[in-house]
């Protein structure tokens, strides 16, 4: 086959598949409000269950019902027979997969759930199966066509049971009003996760890191405590050690480029007054916000008293990956 021909081959597929998904629309009615009102009052866990292709998109649609606010988990049919069915209790609700609605795994596993009462719900391209017929909730997956040329492998069908498992999950997140900080704290380690859970308090520096002079302190000597601490600024404070100013690489720039003698010229007259500052428990993210806004690269946090109690620079929030 030629490269024309592969091109020819995978619109072909895309093309048939996307008809597939499309499809689902008509689909999309009561049967899937029941089975979505089901899950919602699930006191329990939503299980996934599904064998070979189905069993690999039941995965993917566990894993995405539980970041979304739904807890679920997958367990395969075949396991389900040999003892996995004891993770499943009364207060869980049971969503498995079955094109063909005749996949014996699950039919074995009815009398079970029937005897413990635990709702039913089917994605299934054969409405008429045995699994459909004993289903809470049945909901149609049928495609008119596989992708695959030879019609075996599942591609069509195993699309369409990932894209009404996808529908079945954010229907759940709207209706939980589920949030960006919900989803933040499922994931704790992803870019959305450090935007939405780190503070200024994890990352800025604290007590003796804390660049620090107080008013009458000539400027060379200033340089000497900025150079120790490597913040490119220091908080300048009052006798009671509140902050009356900050002295920064800007500073120091226009300092030089005055000829101002650093070994006389306290460092009250070339600080700067007028200094940004951000609390504890802002986001990270807002504070670098501030910083890119106001075109400086640190901000002072405060007490109550005006006494430094940190300082963070704009590198230590960009190090965790905050943008």
């Amino acid at each position: 086959m030629n490269s024309e021909g592969f091109c020819e081959s995978g619109l072909k597929v895309i093309k048939i598949e996307a008809k597939a998904i499309n499809d689902l629309v008509q689909h999309i009615g009561p049967n899937f409000a029941r089975a979505c009102y089901l899950l919602l009052a699930c006191e329990g866990r939503i299980i996934v269950i599904g064998i070979g292709k189905s069993g690999h998109i039941g995965n993917k649609i566990a894993a995405t019902l539980a970041s979304t606010g739904s807890p679920a988990f997958f367990v395969h049919a075949a396991e389900a027979n040999h003892g996995d069915l004891g993770m499943i209790n009364s207060k869980d609700v049971v969503l498995a997969i079955s094109y063909s609605g005749e996949t014996d795994e699950l039919i074995s596993i009815l009398p079970t759930l029937k005897l413990l009462q635990i709702p039913l719900i089917l994605l299934t391209g054969n409405p008429y199966s045995t699994l459909a017929q004993q289903a809470t909730v049945a909901l149609s997956i049928g495609v008119k066509e596989e992708a695959c040329p030879l019609g075996l492998a599942p591609t069509s069908s195993s699309t369409a049971a990932l894209v009404m498992g996808d529908a079945i999950a954010v229907s759940l997140l709207s209706a939980r009003g589920f949030t960006h900080h919900d989803f933040a704290k499922v994931h704790p380690k992803g870019q959305l996760g450090r935007r939405l859970l780190l503070k200024v308090s994890d990352l800025m520096h604290t007590g003796d890191a804390i660049p620090h002079v107080m008013v009458g302190t000539p400027i060379i000597k200033v340089l000497l405590e900025m150079s120790r601490k490597r913040l490119g600024m220091t908080v300048v404070t009052d006798e009671e050690q509140r902050a009356v100013g900050v002295f920064t690489d800007g500073d120091l720039r226009r300092v030089i480029d005055q000829s101002l003698n650093l070994r006389l010229i306290p460092i009250e007259k070339a600080m700067t007054f007028n200094y940004k500052t951000t609390a504890a428990d802002q986001l990270a993210t807002e504070a670098l916000r501030l910083m890119e806004d106001n075109k400086i690269t640190t901000l002072i946090i405060l007490d109550d008293e005006k006494k430094p109690q940190g300082v963070i620079h704009i590198h230590d929030i960009l190090n965790q990956g905050v943008k």
